[in-house]
């Protein structure tokens, strides 16, 4: 498929890196807070597009694992969205519980400033 059709066709196409990877991007569908950024594979998106909850590949455990399957915070996927050249996913999800596994609501709740971090 040429880039031309990737980027303005119709088509689901995937580009996937070097590694069968997609980056995912994750906001809350009732506020639009960013809530996490992940990993797809093939198999992550074609499980996430078919059930409605998020599905992500673990690079260190290097296997798909579905968010919220050992914590219970599911997140529950209301919108699926495709950047231009389809390197990207915006996944617009209603979570079931806080999204970082530290049991923050995002896993963006650090800010940097000069001295290092702090909380927000």
């Amino acid at each position: 498929m040429a880039d031309s059709d990737r980027e303005k066709g119709m088509t689901l196409n995937p580009k996937y890196d070097d590694n069968g990877l997609i980056t995912a991007i994750v906001t809350d569908y009732n506020d639009g807070k960013l809530l996490m950024v992940a990993h797809m594979n093939e198999e992550a998106l074609q499980e996430t597009i078919n059930s409605k909850v998020a599905h992500f590949f673990s690079r260190s455990r290097q296997r798909l694992w579905k968010k919220g399957e050992t914590s219970g915070n599911f997140l529950n996927v209301e919108d699926i969205r495709v950047d231009c050249d389809q390197d990207a996913v915006w996944i617009i999800a209603k979570p079931s519980g806080p999204a970082c596994h530290t049991g923050s609501k995002t896993c963006f709740y650090r800010r940097v400033v000069d001295e290092g971090l702090e909380y927000l």
